[in-house]
């Protein structure tokens, strides 16, 4: 019985960590379409809207009244993919993976420090 409960926590550990494993394709479709919603946006959060720190990133950008462009990943079938992407390029696959013009500047705590200390301000003029 114990070697089962340790085969299905391992199995279900890895259902959740998928996006540590997948190599990223910094070439792929996925990668143009990270490369390209950054350029085209000045606020870009990528999210998970179920996230309480995706949801701490954006509320920061609301008290500001400042517009923000949100991908919401669970709704797209390149989530994991999305995820490796924005690994290669930040350090890390959580979300919030937040962007002001085209540089990263943190998740949902570093976005909230910011604008507690009047520096996300400065960074939107």
């Amino acid at each position: 019985m114990g070697q089962l409960i340790t085969t299905f926590s391992n199995i279900l550990g890895g259902i959740f960590r998928v996006s540590r494993f997948i190599k990223a394709d910094m070439s792929g479709a996925s990668a143009q379409f990270v490369r390209d919603t950054i350029a085209q946006n000045k606020v870009v959060i990528f999210s998970k809207s179920y996230c309480p720190y995706c949801t701490m990133a954006k509320e920061q950008f609301k008290k500001l009244s400042f517009p923000f462009f949100t991908v919401e990943l669970e709704n797209r079938e390149d989530c994991s993919q999305i995820q490796a992407v924005l690994g290669e390029m930040t350090g890390a696959t959580s979300v919030p993976r937040v962007f002001v013009d085209g540089k990263f500047i943190g998740g949902g705590t570093d976005v909230k420090k910011l604008n507690e200390t009047g520096e996300l301000q400065k960074l939107l003029q």
